[in-house]
This record gives structure tokens, sequence and C-alpha cells, in this order.
């Protein structure tokens, strides 16, 4: 099983941090690292929520609707002020199925999420990171540059979310906001559920006790939200790489 110990999550105090798809799984496990180093964090929550601190402001968050986005936006500024970190987590698998049986309209689902719902998202709290000269991080998958059978909706959509991220790089860097797309290796989440479930190439023939449970991969973004990181030159990274333990260790 892939782990990175120790994360070495410095003191957040005063960092503002607006993550989505924080109801379970990455997104959760992160609101609870966070605020447990001190940072100040909207939680948005679709549907069914596990439970979160206390000192997190959970706000309704569905990613697809242009409304919904408008108004945890307005809360994020109302609650905290302003934002340093947005971190857009909210991500959708479905439909897994093989290319020939799955139809067009059945890849909108994931684009409309993991693509046009992070452009929403970044859109909407784009003001305030500029304001603060900001940071976005993009869970990324290693699936954005590797094909894996039944997965053509979640490959290509995080293919795309891989390019949109190098491109919020490239065009608000020169306004005072840095993007991030972070790979994250095979979680133990109710999307790794889904996978086993249909069984169609070797990521869901993991066992589930090999599986990364979600405190890791919270801990490796609860690092990056630091301020130290901000100004990092890489764009693309994947916790699994040598450069960024190499990055950590340096820390």
């Amino acid at each position: 099983m892939f782990d990175l110990h120790p994360v070495p999550v410095p003191d957040l105090s005063g960092r503002r941090v607006f993550v989505t798809g924080a109801g379970r799984g990455i997104g959760a496990a992160l609101a609870r690292v966070l605020t447990r180093h001190g940072a100040h964090v909207v939680a948005g929550v679709h549907g069914e929520a596990e439970a979160l601190p206390d000192d997190v402001t959970a706000v309704p968050l569905d990613v697809t609707d242009d409304a919904s986005v408008r108004a945890a936006a307005a809360q994020v500024r109302e609650t905290m002020g302003g934002l340093d970190v947005l971190v857009n987590n909210a991500g959708l698998i479905s439909t897994i199925r093989p290319l020939a049986e799955l139809s067009a309209d059945e890849l909108s689902p994931a684009f409309d999420v993991n693509v046009l719902g992070l452009h929403r998202v970044t859109m909407a709290c784009l003001p305030m990171l500029e304001e603060a000269r900001g940071l976005i991080l993009n869970a990324g998958t290693g699936a954005a540059t590797k094909a894996m059978e039944g997965w053509t909706a979640y490959c290509t959509s995080k293919a795309a979310a891989r390019m949109l991220t190098m491109m919020q790089d490239l065009e608000l860097s020169p306004r005072g906001v840095h993007a991030r797309f972070v790979g994250i290796p095979p979680t133990d989440t109710a999307m790794q559920a889904e996978i086993r479930e249909a069984g169609l190439n070797p990521i869901s023939k993991i066992p589930q006790k090999d599986l990364v449970h979600p405190d890791v991969p919270a801990t490796v973004l609860a690092w990056l939200c630091a301020s130290a990181n901000r100004d990092r030159e890489e764009v693309l990274l994947d916790v699994r790489d040598d450069l960024f333990r190499g990055m950590m260790a340096a820390a």
C-alpha cells in the first residue's frame, strides 16, 4: 500500500480555504486536517455529508449549477472575508462502461463535474483569489494521462481538467493566482466502491485493504495550502512522484 509519512503540515492559522466535494471522502478528510492545523474552512457539500468539525462552515454546493456555485462563493466571502486557497476536489467517475457501449450523453455528467464544474467554481471565486494572490488546487489522478478500460468518461474529463489547470496557471499567474493539478493514488472512498463494483480494469481489483486512507492525500493537499508553497513553479504534481517527496523533505 502506498503511504507517505510524515507529511510536514505547517501552522495554517489565518489561511482561508474553500474545499468542494467536502461532504465525504478526501474532501471531508481535508476539511478536518485543515482545521486541525488552524485554517478557516468552508466546505462545499452536495447531498449527505460526513460529520465535519464544528468550526467548519458547510454550504450546499452543486458544481453543475451556476446559481448554487454563485451562492456558495458569496457564502465564502461572507464567512471568511476572502479566500486564499480553492481546492477543487468534487469529482465524478460515472459512467463506467466499455467505450463501444457508451453514448455521447453518458459522457456529459463527468465533464459537467470534472471540467465545467471546476471552471464554474474557479470563476466564481476568482475575484477573491486575485485579492489574496491565492492558489487553486485541483484534485487530479493518474487516469488523466493513462487510458483505463471502462473509464472513457473519467479519463477524458480528467485529462481535460489537467489541461485546464495548466491554462489556469498560464493565464492567471500574471494576475497573482497560481494553479496546481495534484495526482492522487487509489484511495478508499465511495468512488473506489463504485470502481470495484464495475470490475472493468486493474484498479477495480485492488483489495480495499491496499487502498490509501483518505487522510494521506488530505494531508498532502493541506501541506500545499501553506503560503510558502504558493509560488512553486511546478503545476503538475503527483503525491507518488520523487519530486513531490523531495519538495516535502526540503520543507
